[in-house]
């Protein structure tokens, strides 16, 4: 095989496929991208058998044909050649010969039989907006349970339906809920899959690349098929029932209060310096007008920060995880927040404040006992 190819298009390539190499692996092909040469450009393809990524870029070919080398060694080595052409041949031992200006390397390989098949992509379930995918996931990832043990935790629900998208993610203390009411092509009935939280991870670099583009959604029997233009995705299944999300979301938290969203952030961030570093809990008490957040410990001390408000309620003293709070503050849009609240034994919700309608944002935290 031999092919000549853009550095530029090389390395962007490259790079998105080093979220799914294998880097410590007891496999050793799986630290490898597959690089095959045909039809005018070159096929990069890598996977750690839980995740696959498959993508393109023109190239000129001189000789069809396939080889694997060392995916992270040769994205190293490609970033530090010269903005020029490059040219890689394959050799009968399965080294790789990389010439590019006055720069000759070869970089041993492995023979391409013993790289994993991907499984090919089936028709598609669905169609929808790279750009509202990428919103939907960025709002619900940072929610996903880190304990291995529950599985079906550690990816996102997404339900297409037929007027609305839904993206829900929890680790059973919060839940991050979003739904979008616009149009999503679909072909058949409403779509309903587990997504793991490393495929989402890799969703948003290839939306990122993708822009304006769509995701086109496919899934068979052990496999979920995202396809961003040339480039696809190919994650397996999260398998098991996801919680009744419905019955977590508060229908009678009445007492509202609205927040600056920067002020507020703020003033958790600088709170949260002196919280016990295991717990990360503080104290929120919400009076008319106003909202003080505090918490004390005896080994680094204790600090009170006050930020304005409309409220008008019944004072509301509850304690929250501040890292849960921020990982919201930080992703929430618009310049105001919604705390929403029964009283101090039940869960809290925050939610924009305003926005446009057609789009929901609901993020419940399960209070602390301080």
């Amino acid at each position: 095989m031999e092919f000549t190819v853009n550095k530029s298009d090389l390395v962007r390539e490259l790079g998105l496929s080093q979220g799914v190499v294998e880097k410590k692996t007891t496999i050793p092909i799986l630290s490898n991208v597959l690089i095959e040469a045909r039809d005018g450009q070159i096929l990069l393809t890598a996977t750690d058998l839980e995740l696959g990524i498959r993508s393109a870029c023109p190239a000129k070919v001189k000789k069809e044909g396939s080889g694997t080398v060392p995916a992270k060694k040769l994205l190293d080595y490609v970033r530090l050649l010269p903005d020029a052409e490059i040219t890689i041949k394959f050799l009968e031992n399965h080294w790789a010969q990389i010439t590019c200006g006055r720069s000759r390397t070869k970089m041993a390989g492995m023979s391409r039989e013993s790289f994993p098949e991907l499984p090919p992509m089936p028709p598609a379930s669905a169609e929808i907006p790279a750009g509202l995918l990428s919103s939907m996931i960025v709002r619900t990832i940072f929610a996903i349970s880190a304990e291995e043990s529950r599985f079906t935790l550690n990816g996102a629900l997404l339900l297409l339906k037929p007027a609305s998208s839904i993206m829900v993610s929890t680790d059973g203390h919060r839940l991050a809920f979003v739904e979008t009411m616009k149009d999503v092509e679909k072909a058949g009935e409403n779509l309903r899959v587990l997504v793991p939280k490393k495929a989402m991870a890799e969703i948003l670099r290839l939306a990122q690349e993708t822009g304006d583009g769509k995701a086109i959604i496919a899934g068979d029997e052990n496999h979920l098929f995202f396809e961003f233009g040339s480039r696809l995705l190919i994650s397996r299944k999260l398998t098991g029932n996801f919680p009744d999300y419905d019955r977590v979301l508060p229908k009678d938290n009445t007492q509202t209060a609205q927040l600056s969203r920067d002020e507020i952030k703020a003033a958790v961030e600088r709170v949260a310096q002196f919280a016990d570093e295991r717990s990360r809990a503080i104290r929120l008490q919400f009076t008319p007008g106003e909202v003080k957040v505090f918490t004390s410990s005896v080994e680094t001390g204790e600090s009170e920060e006050s930020v304005p408000t409309n409220y008008a309620g019944p004072e509301i003293d509850i304690g929250f995880n501040a890292q849960y709070l921020l990982d919201f503050l930080r992703v929430v849009p618009g310049e105001e927040v919604c705390f929403r609240l029964k009283d101090q034994r039940s869960a809290g919700e925050l939610t924009p404040a305003g926005g446009p309608e057609s789009f929901h944002y609901r993020y419940i935290v399960m209070p602390m006992r301080i």
